[in-house]
């Protein structure tokens, strides 16, 4: 009995830790399409790249307490390359995003930013010289499909803001590849933290191109917004933490029920059938690819504790 009770018991911690990471990612996504909603509305009065320099900037208002109570011994960090990277990657993308969402149906810019997990295969494969077998360049070329039944070039006009989306969403597979690499070694409150002060004085540099000083009442919105947005990148660094890419990802997908949801209530946008059907080809592709990637890393990480354990003996 007490041999059984073991072996039931062993599967517990990954599940708790699935469902705590799943519940995080679900958390963060309502965030980001929240977050969406407010950039939407806050961009009638303030152009998207001040929301940008607002949104860092209240984030890092948000952080302080935290800062506060570790001090400046919570910033301590044999990283700084990887963070500066990332916040030059960060800075692109959150741009690109922004001004892309301010004309874009919060949907349709959703179900396009899903295409982020294929350009990070294509990164691993291209700058990281991963081996990317068959099956993965298909699951590959299944996203793209994806991805060209949502724009469907030809039977109606793909414009800047659509290639934005798409740049953002390359941009931002190689900062949440940079993420993960980080969760290994730094706590989710200094990857936060460090995302605000790199990008806080990037953004600031393009707002002032395009100043205009926002009401007391927009003000107020954009304090709203640096505390959503600041929120999502918390629970989106603690489900990565907690649990496997492959396991979290397949709940990424209710950002788009949320993004949708929030424009439908509040702006009047009604999604087209194909954006669903191409958001669910995208998200089917990257799911597998995720999948395919946890089990060669478990591979890797059985072959390296095999070969450890035969050197021990």
């Amino acid at each position: 009995m007490g041999e059984s009770t073991q072996s039931t018991a062993q599967p517990a911690a990954p599940a708790r830790g699935t469902a705590v990471g799943a519940a995080w990612m679900v958390a963060a996504c309502a965030c980001f399409a929240s977050m969406g909603g407010l950039i939407r509305y806050i961009s009638s009065e303030v152009h998207p790249f001040e929301i940008a320099f607002f949104r860092n900037l209240f984030g890092f208002f948000v952080m302080l307490p935290w800062l506060m109570k570790v001090g400046i011994g919570g910033l301590k960090t044999k990283r700084v390359g990887l963070y500066t990277l990332r916040g030059v990657a960060g800075i692109a993308a959150l741009l690109a995003w922004f001004w892309a969402i301010s004309v874009l149906p919060l949907a349709d810019a959703t179900a396009l930013s899903f295409t982020s997990p294929l350009f990070a295969t294509v990164l691993a494969a291209l700058v990281l010289s991963e081996v990317v077998r068959a099956r993965r360049w298909i699951a590959l070329g299944i996203g793209f499909v994806g991805t060209m039944i949502i724009l469907r070039p030809g039977m109606q006009t793909v414009g800047l803001p659509e290639a934005m989306v798409l740049f953002s969403a390359a941009l931002m597979a190689a900062s949440v590849t940079m993420i993960k690499m980080l969760s290994r070694t730094e706590s989710p409150n200094a990857i936060v933290l460090y995302m605000v002060i790199y990008l806080t004085p990037m953004a600031l540099i393009p707002a002032l191109f395009v100043w205009q000083t926002p009401s007391w009442e927009m003000l107020g919105w954009l304090f709203v917004l640096g505390v959503v947005a600041t929120g999502g990148h918390q629970c989106l660094t603690r489900s990565f933490a907690a649990a496997e890419a492959s396991a979290v990802l397949p709940f990424d997908f209710s950002r788009l029920l949320f993004a949708a949801a929030v424009g439908y209530l509040f702006f009047d946008q009604i999604p087209d059938v194909w954006t669903g059907v191409g958001a669910a080809v995208i998200v089917a592709s990257s799911v597998y690819i995720a999948h395919r990637e946890a089990r060669v890393a478990r591979s890797e990480r059985l072959a390296t504790e095999a070969a450890a354990a035969r050197d021990g003996r």
